[in-house]
């Protein structure tokens, strides 16, 4: 049975309308008017017990509405959602005893205190048994280097730092269901891989069902077996991220190192996206034209010295999508 069932997920938001002057205020003031906006329109999927999902979509595009409608925070305009076979947002108290929850912008942290004295206050919140929590600060230590700032005042830690104490503190109660929404937003190369391995790891030792939102794909590429786009609050793609690139991935990259300034044209079949340093760049269909065809265009106007062939990664792909293309 899935962990998470959402049917037809619709949330429409009240916009106050505002106009200009004191007296449009005072009008408003007495006989406020609005306008509606939605923010998710009828989306649904199953995500089942152990899943690692991506949820991907352009800022607005209702990946933050649609975490806290998963989390119980908000409750829906129209349609159904379960986490562990209940309500969320109607058994609210039940629900979030089970699940984990990370925003990247906010913080669970007690900031004037040592880290430890916030997991002592999560221990007793959601009652975790002391060998139980004992084992699980334990595996913090090793896999997140908690050890290492554990007494230390959370306003003194880096924001990569705060980012690992968040992300353990969502995982000490060993939740069915863990919502991460860009956990790796504003940090450096180092933190963002360390956060990567520890999702990797707990994806593979235990069956936590984990809802990933990011604008980092490589996230998505390294950490998730599933994306789901999500496009002006409708739902666009559901599919793992290889079968995403294999679909609309059949675009190609051909770099040229060439010398001189003259500007090629583009063979048949391939589009010139640019110069980089001395690298021409094109774009080619590979199931209209191959490689060695195009070469041989391109060597009556260059004087190739190298040439580089790759797939479209997921970030390329994505853009397409947004972009209208087809595959």
């Amino acid at each position: 049975m899935p962990t998470i069932i959402a049917e037809r997920l619709t949330k429409d938001y009240r916009i106050p309308r505002r106009g200009h002057g004191v007296g449009s205020y005072l009008r408003t003031l007495f006989t406020p008017s609005y306008r509606e906006v939605r923010a998710l329109d009828a989306v649904s999927f199953a995500i089942e017990p152990g899943e690692t999902v991506g949820y991907i979509g352009l800022n607005g595009a209702g990946k933050s509405t649609t975490v806290k409608l998963l989390a119980g925070i908000l409750a829906p305009t129209s349609g159904r959602v379960k986490v562990g076979g209940i309500d969320p947002h109607r058994e609210r108290v039940t629900n979030a005893r089970r699940i984990g929850l990370v925003f990247g912008q906010r913080s669970q942290l007690l900031w004037d205190l040592p880290v430890r004295e916030t997991f002592h206050l999560l221990r007793h919140v959601y009652r975790v048994p002391p060998d139980r929590y004992h084992a699980n600060t334990r595996r913090f230590f090793e896999l997140l280097e908690l050890d290492a700032v554990w007494d230390q005042p959370v306003r003194l830690l880096s924001l990569g730092q705060k980012m690992r104490c968040e992300l353990a503190a969502a995982f000490l109660h060993d939740p069915s269901v863990v919502y991460l929404d860009e956990p790796t937003i504003g940090l450096d190369v180092l933190a963002k891989g360390a956060i990567r391995e520890f999702l990797k790891e707990i994806s593979q030792k235990t069956q936590v069902t984990v809802f990933l939102t990011t604008h980092d794909l490589r996230d998505i590429e390294e950490v998730c077996r599933r994306v789901i786009l999500i496009h002006q609050g409708s739902l666009v793609y559901d599919r793992s991220p290889q079968e995403l690139v294999q679909e609309y991935g059949q675009n190609a990259r051909l770099e040229v190192a060439a010398a001189g300034d003259a500007v090629p044209t583009a063979p048949p079949g391939s589009r010139l996206e640019g110069r980089t340093g001395d690298r021409w760049v094109f774009t080619f269909d590979r199931q209209r034209v191959r490689v060695p065809e195009l070469l041989a265009v391109l060597g009556q106007e260059l004087s190739i010295r190298d040439v580089t062939v790759t797939g479209l990664d997921l970030e390329s792909v994505v853009r397409r999508i947004y972009g209208g293309e087809a595959p």
